[in-house]
């Protein structure tokens, strides 16, 4: 009998469960009487070493964050540590360059803090092919997939980052747009830049667009400013363009401003949707069209993937998270007096 058992037959998550065991508060009275029914009725005793171990609050669980301007990463971050102490766990985070290895600091803060499990926002795996295995420690990437690595101990939840792309191609491509540039992330600095980037050319490819990455693709950091940038050099390489894409809503909001600094109006002129759906969006002006990514859902499975790991015996499970399309103010049909 595990906790994952008692979880099974007394109906409830295994968080709740894992209260009861703990004697923690949050649990309802209804539940807490029906669990320890089930824990009599097998004369369950809880592991006394994994209780100790969840109890050493220096050790809990890391929370690996790439990137320091990435606002969806800050949401989610959030909604993580709150998932996380809900289930009674202390945790901490750690921030690293969007371009840094991610998997080396996770094998330093094994070897330093021996953490019970670790989270990674954002991720290449690329690092993942080449050191994972010697990370001993359950782990779950959260908007990546991690399902073609087959690790016994790193599970994975994510939006369909391929899907999204291609609809908004799509999106744009039925509002009348043929001349469509791309704000993406740097030489697939990331497994989601690549995603999203296939999607775009799958997306090109099923409305019969023709795609040429050195004219219609600038590459651009997670941020605003390098959107900035990204969207001055998009203009001189693609002057006839009239709508864009951007990999991120931060991208988006950088190059909304690039856009009216140099004349553009959004959407009269170029029509400009983001990915995320973060709250930024809602009060720029215009308001952003995006692709809403299920963050309070992606984290919430990312913690119950990790803790059914660490807490039973679950092996590596993904996931997949599903999007909306918020439709702001930023996409008008493409007009072709509007260029005149």
């Amino acid at each position: 009998m595990t906790i994952k058992d008692i979880a099974k037959e007394s109906g409830y998550a295994l968080g709740t469960v894992s209260r009861v065991l703990n004697d923690q508060p949050g649990v309802s009275p209804e539940a807490r009487e029906k669990i320890l029914a089930v824990v009599a009725a097998h004369q369950f005793t809880p592991n006394s070493n994994a209780r100790h171990l969840k109890q050493q609050a220096g050790r809990g669980i890391a929370i690996v964050v790439k990137g320091t301007r990435n606002m969806l990463f800050a949401v989610v971050l959030e909604q993580l540590q709150a998932e996380i102490r809900q289930r009674g766990y202390p945790t901490f985070a750690i921030y690293i360059d969007e371009e840094d290895d991610e998997v080396e600091q996770a094998r330093l803060l094994c070897r330093e803090r021996k953490p019970l499990g670790i989270l990674f926002l954002g991720s290449n795996l690329l690092y993942f092919r080449r050191n994972f295995g010697s990370v001993p420690v359950p782990c779950t990437l959260v908007t990546n997939s991690a399902a073609a690595l087959a690790f016994p101990n790193l599970s994975s939840v994510t939006t369909d980052d391929v899907s999204a792309a291609a609809f908004c191609i799509g999106y744009l491509a039925r509002r009348g747009h043929r001349n469509i540039g791309i704000l993406g992330g740097i030489a697939c600095g990331s497994d989601a830049s690549c995603a999203r980037l296939t999607g775009c050319e799958r997306g090109f490819a099923a409305c019969g667009l023709p795609f040429d990455p050195e004219k219609q693709y600038q590459s651009a950091r997670f941020s605003m400013d390098s959107g900035y940038a990204a969207m001055e050099k998009l203009l001189e390489q693609f002057p006839e363009m009239t709508a864009v894409f951007a990999f991120s809503d931060v991208m988006a909001i950088g190059a909304l401003r690039a856009l009216q600094d140099h004349g553009r109006r959004v959407p009269e002129d170029i029509s400009l949707i983001g990915f995320d759906g973060i709250d930024l969006g809602r009060y720029s002006i215009p308001r952003l069209t995006t692709i809403r990514q299920g963050d309070q859902e992606l984290a919430r499975r990312g913690v119950t993937l990790l803790l059914g790991q660490i807490e039973g015996d679950n092996g590596a499970l993904h996931e997949t998270v599903p999007f909306t399309l918020v439709e702001g103010e930023s996409v008008r049909d493409f007009v072709k007096e509007a260029l005149v």
